[in-house]
């Protein structure tokens, strides 16, 4: 039952305990007690919204990801060097990745410019990095399972002479 609430909590955290419970044959109350335990340990971290930024008239957001070569701590790992990189208030994700780097880092910023800053002056100093790469995000097409813009098809009809 757990993993099924998660399911679709996870496609749309809008779902009432009670709509949850319509769609998978249980009781309300019996899906409200195991969302609030699947909270209190930490499965469900959060609740967010998925904006496309594209669509609205706020200011822009520029997006990068991080590539991040780094030398482990000892006895700690990759973990303090990790812990050190998402306390910065530009970090939204950090992953440790295999390969030819360590760490995917994806902040944004409202430049590419203050992207740049925070790379150059707060990142890349850090005494385990070793070397950064930044790539910049130009276009969104899909995000953690939304499509942005689906392909629009032109249903006129053709018509020939």
């Amino acid at each position: 039952m757990k993993n099924e609430i998660l399911r679709l909590l996870e496609n749309n955290s809008r779902l009432s305990a009670d709509e949850i419970a319509v769609m998978i044959g249980k009781d309300a109350n019996e899906v409200e007690a195991a969302i609030k335990e699947l909270e209190k340990k930490q499965v469900i971290c959060g609740y967010n919204t998925l904006i496309n930024w594209d669509h609205t008239d706020s200011n822009e957001v520029v997006t990068a990801l991080i590539e991040v070569k780094v030398t482990p701590q000892r006895g700690e790992g990759f973990d303090r060097v990790a812990e050190r990189i998402y306390q910065f208030n530009e970090v939204k994700s950090v992953y440790l990745m295999s390969g030819g780097f360590d760490f995917t880092v994806i902040i944004e910023g409202k430049t590419m410019k203050e992207v740049a800053l925070f790379v150059g002056q707060k990142l890349a100093p850090l005494e385990s990095v070793l070397s950064t790469s930044t790539h910049f995000v130009l276009k969104k097409y899909k995000d953690y399972g939304v499509v942005f813009e689906k392909e629009k098809k032109d249903e006129r009809m053709v018509v020939s002479p």
